[in-house]
């Protein structure tokens, strides 16, 4: 059996890197190795994790280039500030969404949400044709009949993603989809209670959006949108 095949040496040293990074990951972000601290030396993880060398000091380049730790000869590896994180990196952003306490994480995403989605929903006004309209009046119809959370969130999630998608720019629709990654987390790690007493007024708050968007209207399209945003807001930090 070659290393590349399923089950070889190559594979599991990739899961097993991205076990690593995973579990590190969610320390830091957990304030457990807090900024300008010291992680474990390199002996000290390969027993933590039952790992090699070689899958530590991978799982170590990986968290450098998420901007999360920094590494010095002869003087070890320490944690950066939070401010130097890349925090349009999926992984970040699920570490964050997962976290015992996401409040100023969800601060951050609702402040990020507010600048570009109204815009991008803006953009999508009158540019749209009837089966894109179909899509969204589908979506709004998922929204309101969705039997589970997972079925709601997904609903939500891919709702926004075609949003950005149909304003036409590329750098929307790239900063959606990690935004809406992190949203999604956030949503399925939440304990929600009986969302269905609400599933037919975020739909219809949904179904403006839409709405504006099919009348060629950017100025309602973009209020719209920012009242959809500041209601899941206010229902997460009432909650």
């Amino acid at each position: 059996m070659t290393l590349i095949q399923s089950g070889g040496v190559a594979e599991r040293a990739s899961n097993h890197t991205a076990f690593v990074v995973d579990q590190i990951g969610r320390a830091i972000v957990a304030g457990e190795y807090p900024a300008e601290t010291m992680i474990p030396l390199d002996p000290d993880l390969c027993e933590m994790f039952g790992v090699s060398r070689t899958v530590v000091r991978e799982a170590k380049k990986t968290l450098i280039a998420k901007g999360m730790i920094q590494s010095k000869a002869k003087v070890g590896t320490h944690v950066r500030r939070a401010d130097d994180w890349n925090m349009f990196d999926e992984d970040v952003l699920r570490w964050h969404a997962t976290a015992r306490n996401p409040t100023r994480f969800f601060e951050e995403l609702y402040e990020i949400r507010m600048i570009f989605e109204p815009a991008a929903a803006a953009q999508a006004a009158g540019r749209v044709n009837q089966v894109e309209l179909d899509e969204l009046h589908a979506l709004c119809d998922r929204l309101a009949t969705a039997d589970s959370r997972t079925d709601f969130a997904l609903a939500d999630y891919e709702f926004h993603k075609q949003v950005l998608r149909l304003s036409g720019n590329r750098f929307l629709q790239s900063l959606g989809d990690l935004v809406q990654t992190a949203l999604y987390s956030l949503f399925m790690a939440e304990h929600i209670g009986d969302f269905s007493d609400r599933r037919e007024t975020v739909a219809k708050r949904h179904r403006a959006i839409v709405s504006a968007i099919a009348s060629g209207a950017p100025t309602e399209a973009r209020e719209a949108m920012s009242q959809v945003i500041h209601d899941g807001y206010a229902n997460v930090m009432h909650r």
